[in-house]
């Protein structure tokens, strides 16, 4: 008799279901799978994931620096990556991932103890697209944004077409193809930190070829402020240097005695002596939201305790809370 039941029970088992599940087969095996649904992100196993070397953010990136990332560490520990990050299957290693953006979400995960990451699986995704997700968020630096530039040249791009891929305009990818390529004292500021307006830097290029001697003098003294203002008045007076000695400015040679007593008067003209105490007008430099901008004096806020910022990469003004505004330097506009 037990014979007989362990026979009906083997045979029970092999028997096909009456709710149709035989089809399914073994689940055991999705297990192991990364969890996801209804078009949702899934949740990616953090050691499974790398970053892409070619990633256009670099290290010294603001983004990347330590209290940065430990801040963004402090907001997933309470509230979780919100925002999840993009992925495409590892070109050369299988079952892994690389990452299309989202760097500095990973590495703060990684800070706060976290085993796994919310992810969107996107196969479709190039270098391009990279800079555009940071240009976006005026994440990247203008070195970054220059190199990524010089690489799509390197491999045969046009100007015109890197413009439109990234939503420029040409003169933004010429501005920044001249960071590729700066005269050494330009360069050696440009590294340091000195300057880093790009249009500021597109003027000193021009200034410097043509007074190279003069331009690199002038740079020498590191207590000059490297700006839009300063660059044009060294540009105003490299003109005035350079026409000083043409005589009579309309080149008639001889002149009546109407004109010779004019003549002295222009030539005497000096330059207005400027008070070196006194602002003309004031900038207000301000760093808020991880990017660097200034006040917008002359612009009235809503309320007290706000004012208008307009930031220096793409000129956004947005009004702010000046308790989350940082003083960087007032100078001369």
């Amino acid at each position: 008799m037990a014979a007989k039941k362990q026979a009906a029970a083997a045979t029970a088992s092999h028997k096909p279901s009456s709710l149709g599940l035989d089809s399914i087969g073994d689940l055991s095996c999705l297990l192991n799978q990364p969890t996801g649904g209804n078009g949702g992100p899934l949740e990616l196993p953090i050691d499974l994931i790398d970053e892409d070397p070619n990633q256009p953010r670099h290290e010294d990136s603001p983004g990347f620096s330590k209290q940065s990332l430990g801040e963004l560490a402090d907001t997933i520990r309470e509230r979780k990556v919100k925002s999840p990050i993009s992925v495409r299957p590892h070109p050369e290693v299988e079952g892994r991932y690389m990452i299309n953006h989202g760097a500095r979400r990973y590495r703060a995960s990684i800070i706060a103890d976290k085993t796994t990451i919310p992810a969107y699986i996107d196969p479709d995704y190039t270098e391009a697209d990279q800079v555009i997700e940071n240009l976006q968020r005026n994440d990247l630096t203008p070195r970054e944004i220059a190199d990524w530039i010089g690489r799509e040249l390197a491999r045969g791009k046009k100007k015109r077409d890197i413009a439109k891929e990234l939503g420029k305009s040409p003169a933004f990818v010429t501005q920044h193809v001249t960071l590729l390529d700066l005269p050494e004292p330009i360069s050696e500021a440009f590294t340091v930190g000195r300057v880093n307006d790009v249009t500021v830097i597109n003027e000193l290029v021009k200034v410097h070829k043509q007074a190279p001697e003069e331009v690199a003098a002038w740079m020498d003294d590191d207590t000059q402020d490297l700006t839009r203002g300063s660059v044009k008045l060294l540009r105003e007076f490299l003109d005035d240097k350079q026409h000083g000695g043409d005589g009579d400015p309309q080149g008639e040679g001889g002149a009546d005695d109407d004109n010779e007593e004019a003549e002295p008067k222009a030539k005497s003209k000096k330059p207005k002596e400027i008070d070196p105490d006194k602002l003309k007008k004031a900038i207000v430099v301000v760093y808020h939201d991880e990017k660097l901008g200034r006040l917008l004096l002359d612009r009235r806020p809503s309320q007290e305790g706000l004012a208008w910022v307009k930031y220096e990469m793409d000129g956004q003004e947005v009004e702010v809370d000046l308790l989350g505004v940082e003083l960087v330097a007032v100078m001369e506009a």
